[in-house]
């Protein structure tokens, strides 16, 4: 039995030479970077993010929804347009996802003001202006300035803040995107 045992060895120590283990190390590195592109360039189409489970709300409120999230996407605004994630937080991410690692409703996430100006106007006079109402203005609150997720959600109903003290004829023309509070 020790016979076949050191026979055994010497065989695999005879296969095991450097430059095996260094190709076999190579071809493991190789195969895990043309794996993280790959997984990189999945990430990139929202069909993707929609595959997990946890998402596929979010996604399903971009693709088919009559909220703000739709609208965007209408405008091709896709996931990674806002939700910008280094290839660590991605990683991150599936790792928390594989091993559960998460709470549901995943916690809500904000963005600034300046994240959504961006895009939005790139000034928010601008934006004031353009929502001169005759009875008042939603962007020049008398709240002072507030961040634009205050009201304009992405995956749910919009809220009209300004609902919660007034009434304002132009609540009555905003579409069922938006959650009146009285």
């Amino acid at each position: 039995m020790e016979v076949k045992n050191s026979e055994s060895q010497a065989k695999i120590r005879a296969f095991l030479t450097p430059k095996r283990i260094l190709i076999a190390v190579g071809v493991v590195l190789a195969l895990g970077v043309v794996g993280a592109v790959g997984l990189n360039q999945l990430s990139k189409n929202p069909a993707f993010c929609g595959t997990c489970h946890i998402i596929k709300p979010y996604y399903e409120s971009w693709k088919n929804s009559n909220l703000l999230a739709n609208k965007h996407a209408a405008q091709g605004v896709e996931c990674l347009d806002c939700h910008h994630h280094s290839y660590l937080e991605k990683a991150q991410e599936g790792i928390n996802y594989i091993t559960g690692n998460y709470s549901e409703p995943l916690e809500k996430l904000t963005f600034t003001r300046e994240q959504c100006l961006e895009c939005h106007e790139k000034d928010y006079e601008q934006t004031v202006a353009a929502t001169e109402f005759e009875e008042s203005n939603p962007h020049g609150s008398h709240m002072g300035e507030i961040d634009c997720t205050q009201c304009h959600q992405m995956h749910d109903k919009s809220k009209v803040m300004c609902s919660q003290c007034h009434t304002f004829s132009w609540f009555e023309e905003l579409d069922d995107s938006w959650k009146i509070e009285s």
